[in-house]
Order: C-alpha cells, then structure tokens, then sequence
C-alpha cells in the first residue's frame, strides 16, 4: 500500500511538472476572441481612413457613368432640360452639352463657381472644353475621365467626356460632367466619431462575451478534469459527465468507457492474484510434502520413493506449464510471436488431434465425435492452430459435465474452413459471453481444479488474432456452447 501511494504522489507530480506554466483553456479562449476582436476593428478602421477615398472614388465614378448615360438617353426629347436639372441637383454635377466645335448646347451647374466647365463656358474660353474634346477624339472608347486637383475648393475632382450620338440631330454632340470625388468633409468626420463609439462599445462586449464563452467551454473540462483527478486516486465510482456540446459529451463516454475497462483490468488482475496464488500454492505445497516423505518415510522403499517422485515431478510439470502459459500470453500480446505459416491438410490435422484424445474417450467415457467435410489445404502456423483446437476442445470436457457430448466439426464455405467445437453442457449467460475469451474469465458454477487459471481462451484468442482469423461463440444456457474460427482460403 505504502509503495502505491507513493506510485500515486509521483503521478500526480510528474503531472503538475508538465502543466506547470501553461495557460489554462479559459485564458487561450479569452485570447484568441480578443484577437479576433481587434482584427474586426483594425478592418474597419482601415477601410474608413485608409480605403475609404479610394472606395468612395471607385463608386463615384461608377454613379456617373451611369447618369451619363440617362442624360444621353434623353438628349434631343422634351424631357432633357427636366434630367439635367435633376441629375445635376441630386450628385452636385456640373453638366455641360456642347456641339462639334465645343459651344455649349445646354448646361446645368450645381457646384458653384468654383467648377471648372462652369468657368470656361462664362468667360466663353471654351479652351479646356476643347482640350477634352481632343483627347476624348485619341480614345478608342466613346467616354474617357481624367482627374484633377480642383485648388479652390482643395478637393479631387473627376470630368467625365462622352460622345453623344442621337439619330435625329445634324451634328455629333459632347457631354461632359464634373464632380468631386472626395467625400463630403461633415459626413466622414461623423461617419469617424462614431467608429470611435463602435469601437468602445464593441470592445466591452467583446470581453463580456469572450468571458461568457471561456466560461461555457471550460467548464465541462474543469468538470471532466475534476473527476478524472478522483478517478486517477483509484476512486472507480466516478462518473465522467460532460454536458455543453458534443465533443465534450463524446469524451464523457469514452472516458466512461475507459474507467470500466480499467476498472475490470483490475478486477481481472485481482483475480489472477487470487488463481495465481492457488494454482501455485497447491502443486508447491504438494511438492514439499512429498518431498518430506520421502525424506522421513520413503526413502529406504523404492516402491514408496517412485510412486511420491513421480507426484512431484506431476506438479511440477503443472507450475512449469502453468508459467509457460504466462510467458506465451505475454509473448502474443506483445506482438513478438513469430508464425511459421504453411500449407497443410486440415482433415488431417483434425484426425491427429482426435487421435490424442482416444484414451481420454475410453477412460471417461466421452461422446467424442469429428464430423468432417471435404477435404481443403488450409494456410495457417499448424502447432498453433493445434493450441487453439486443444484449448476449444479442452474447455468443452471441462464444461460439457456430465453429458459427456462434444462434436468437432468442419463446414467448408466458397471463403474459408470453419470449425466447431460443441458441448451439451450448461452454456453460458449472454451477459458473460463477451467476457469468455478475456484473460482470467472462468465461469464460477465451474470448479476450481477443471477450469485452472482461464489463460487458454486467452491465448486462443490472441492466435487467432495474430493470423487475422475470425473467430467467436454462440451458447444458450442449458443447451451448451459452441466455439469456432475460419480458416479464410488463400488467395
């Protein structure tokens, strides 16, 4: 007890030594929430200071190219007056409709004095106008924009020239159209002040919600982290509950799942003290004795000396076979075991094990029958195959009991070899079956002395395995069991 408390001290050290530093999972929540937080802001701080002249130049333009073409849609009908006013009021335009040599046909101006068509047409220079005109002629395209800083109003501003084309008119015309296009100084300063107000309020929310989060998300871990410190003390009544989401109820059920294996691990092992202990204590204890007989009463009888030598040597091979049935289920679960796979008869491998159990038939009078089918070359490590045929059939005479009723049969499929080893005897509870090839199971309606230490199933179990060979049990209390595996063909 002292060593595994102190086992369990240096555990729980070794785990604070490696999570000593580290950030708890409500921390790195809050963090990555902030961040994401900040990155939101930063956009759109960006695009309200730094794209947004940009952005709002790209739209402009875009307005513009579309009102042009109303304008030009309108131009010679009754309505056109009407449009130009309209169109000019409504985006603060200048709009100036000239002819082929660049006299004005038709104006409307909303952007004051300061507009640069608006000047050239009042001092009737017409030079600039002219000036547009020929470089719209050099264009391959009917529109063509030029910018310009406009340095009266101390703003961008964007002429936008264009071909008019109306069927009914004498002559070509020319529209040009002048705007800023820079946004009104009020609205971004408005649009800037509240951003400010955005960004503060965002930010405590952002922090109410990201605590709330943090909280939502590591409380079922805390919880799950609680109870796996319990359970890591050796408490196996716990219960892992991780409710919230679904990730955390997955883990609930697969540490749930792991704490009942371990639990029955342990379980199992506790049982395998307790064989362990018997199945060594009885042949030693034998030995002893006999040995002490014959020192203090056969020795000098030859006949007495062979018969108590030879019970000792009988339990001695009982501890030696006892031990190699350890070392052999170690050796297959750790993978170390080599199969020397070949081809061979599996009538004749069922007929070499019936053989051996001749004597066992006479003496005891078991109804031991082989029910063969058409002979097959199967691919397998036959000494091994032998283990697992021996052990099916050993575990049918110690459970058959008193009827005494086993059959060995082989059912060929298109796929594989299947064999069965049945008995009439008690069967075995559906509750259990699971259990029956697990190492140290053994039914305990079954004597101690039959059954032995319940490492053959195991073993059995941990061949097959290793040759990929499938394999089970089928039983029904009171009418007896069935064990089998198939042997699948070789491809």
């Amino acid at each position: 007890m002292k060593r595994s408390s102190k086992r369990r001290k240096g555990f729980r050290a070794a785990v604070k030594d490696t999570v000593k530093g580290r950030r708890g999972i409500q921390t790195y929540v809050w963090i990555y929430c902030m961040i994401f937080t900040i990155l939101i802001l930063v956009t759109i701080w960006l695009c309200q200071y730094v794209f947004l002249y940009n952005y709002y130049r790209s739209a402009k333009i875009s307005s513009i190219s579309g009102e042009a073409n109303r304008i030009i849609e309108a131009f010679g009908t009754p309505e056109q007056g009407h449009i130009n006013r309209t169109i000019a009021y409504e985006n603060s335009l200048c709009i100036v409709i000239t002819d082929e040599d660049g006299n004005p046909l038709t104006s409307e101006n909303n952007l004051g004095a300061y507009s640069k068509l608006y000047d050239d047409i009042e001092n009737n220079y017409s030079m600039y106008i002219y000036k547009l005109k020929s470089q719209l002629e050099k264009q391959q395209d009917n529109c063509y924009t030029v910018t310009f800083d406009n340095e009266d109003l101390e703003v961008k501003e964007m002429i936008y020239c264009a071909k008019v084309f109306v069927d009914e008119a004498p002559e070509q015309a020319y529209l040009f159209i002048e705007c800023t296009i820079e946004p009104i100084d009020s609205t971004v300063s408005i649009i800037r002040e509240q951003l400010i107000y955005i960004t503060i309020i965002l930010f405590e929310l952002a922090f109410i919600v990201t605590m709330f989060i943090t909280m939502r998300v590591s409380r079922p871990i805390v919880n799950i982290t609680k109870t796996a410190k319990r359970f890591g003390e050796g408490d196996f009544d716990v219960k892992f509950e991780g409710t919230g989401y679904k990730e955390v109820e997955e883990l609930s059920k697969v540490l749930n799942d792991a704490k009942n294996e371990i639990r029955q691990v342990s379980d199992l092992r506790k049982d395998l003290i307790a064989n362990i202990s018997h199945d060594l204590r009885t042949p030693l204890t034998m030995v002893k004795a006999y040995a002490e007989m014959i020192r203090d009463l056969s020795g000098d009888n030859p006949v007495k000396r062979a018969e108590h030598i030879q019970v000792i040597i009988d339990e001695a091979d009982r501890l030696s076979n006892l031990v190699n049935n350890l070392l052999e289920l170690s050796k297959l679960e750790s993978g170390n075991m080599e199969l020397d796979m070949r081809e061979f008869s599996i009538v004749d491998k069922l007929n070499d094990c019936m053989t051996r159990y001749q004597l066992v038939i006479e003496q005891n009078g078991y109804d031991m029958k082989y029910e063969p089918d058409e002979d097959r070359k199967v691919y397998a490590d036959p000494d091994k195959l032998d283990q697992v045929i021996y052990n099916f059939i050993n575990n049918a005479i110690n459970y058959t009991g008193d009827h005494k009723v086993i059959r060995i049969r082989q059912i060929n499929t298109d796929k594989a070899v299947r064999i069965e080893v049945s008995d009439n005897g008690k069967g075995i509870a559906k509750d259990m079956l699971p259990k029956v090839f697990d190492r140290y199971y053994r039914d305990k309606k079954v004597k101690r002395d039959v059954v032995g230490t319940g490492l053959g199933l195991a073993i059995c179990k941990e061949i097959l395995k290793c040759h990929n060979f499938p394999f089970g049990v089928k039983s029904e209390e009171g009418k007896g069991s069935t064990f089998w595996f198939e042997i699948p063909n070789k491809t």
